[in-house]
């Protein structure tokens, strides 16, 4: 179902000029070519895509830098804004997968490399960004969902946890070092870190992430965790978790109501597809207000504020086409044809 991704050898190589001294030899050609090929080899570390009929209206936000597992940079972290502001200003986008290129991992959290080059006041930018960017992404007007096949550290954790639905993938090889397809790292109170690094079994069929934990200072989250997990899994097993930096696999996940579900190994993308499909066959101002009405009502005080909230969403769908096509299309028996007007 993925699409396949193409390269602008020509324009790249239009956008450079040839060196002035000539190259004496086929293989100095060769070798430039080879390395100008590598470089526009390499994905784009956030790529967002519109799937074509008859899943129009599905947008997909895939992450794409395997060198380091989807680590979290300035760069990506700018895509990331970008994507949302494209996002945003896409009427007739209705729903956003959130899924992995990289095999055995959706995210591994903040790029650690980098930001051990930053000062402290570069550090408090960095988070703030962070923090900033995945509540516009938890702010979207869509639903939203996220594609878990593989570990989901820290930042990755995060920033699953700011999409609206979360279907995870077993993993292939569950007791192989331990680790699950979900991973809640102890970087919450907790003072340790992860060093990950692939394996493949003997046979090179599968790979695992190895993560060794490493003493590092206190490193308090920063992109939401310690608001949204409770607000998802409840405050106490929410502290559970942060206390003890407890590892959970994709079923565990399920019951305690961090994923909706857990499916076999490779087939969450699936899944979230097909759970995206029937979301796009209802109204689309509908699910927008369901969306604000339930995320608006969960932050009031109490429930007379809450169903007031309830109110004012419902009175925006009352003189819309959409509300009087579906009253026909139920009168007449029929399937309802939205125009989101």
């Amino acid at each position: 179902m993925r699409s396949q991704r193409g390269l602008a050898i020509s324009g790249y190589l239009a956008g450079h000029h040839a060196p002035a001294a000539s190259v004496s030899t086929t293989g100095h050609h060769s070798l430039f070519f080879a390395r100008a090929f590598q470089i526009l080899a390499q994905p784009e570390p956030v790529r967002l895509q519109k799937l074509s009929a008859p899943d129009s209206g599905i947008l997909e936000l895939r992450l794409e830098r395997p060198e380091v597992k989807n680590a979290i940079n300035w760069d990506v972290m700018r895509r990331l804004r970008s994507a949302i502001e494209k996002i945003q200003a896409d009427a007739t986008a209705k729903v956003v997968l959130v899924a992995s290129s990289v095999p055995g991992a959706f995210c591994a959290g903040a790029d650690l490399k980098e930001r051990r080059l930053m000062s402290s006041s570069e550090v408090g930018e960095y988070a703030r960004s962070l923090r900033s960017t995945f509540s516009s992404f938890e702010a979207l007007p869509i639903p939203t969902i996220a594609v878990i096949e593989g570990a989901a550290l820290g930042g990755g954790l995060e920033l699953a946890l700011s999409c609206d639905l979360r279907i995870c993938g077993a993993s292939l090889n569950p007791e192989c070092y331990q680790i699950p397809s979900i991973l809640w790292d102890n970087y919450f109170l907790v003072f340790s870190m992860f060093k990950c690094r692939l394996h493949s079994d003997v046979q090179g069929k599968m790979q695992n992430l190895d993560c060794q934990k490493q003493a590092l200072p206190l490193y308090l989250g920063i992109a939401g965790g310690t608001q949204r997990l409770p607000r998802t899994v409840g405050v106490s097993r929410a502290k559970e978790l942060i206390f003890t930096g407890r590892r959970c696999d994709a079923a565990e996940a399920v019951i305690m109501g961090l994923a909706n579900y857990c499916v076999p190994a490779g087939e969450a993308y699936q899944k979230a597809l097909d759970i995206a499909r029937e979301i796009t066959q209802k109204g689309p101002l509908g699910i927008r207000m369901a969306k604000k009405a339930i995320n608006e009502g969960m932050e009031v005080a109490d429930m007379s504020s809450a169903l007031a909230v309830e109110g004012e969403c419902y009175e925006q769908l009352l003189h819309t086409q959409d509300r009087v096509e579906a009253l026909s299309a139920f009168a007449e028996k029929r399937k309802p044809v939205y125009t989101g007007k």
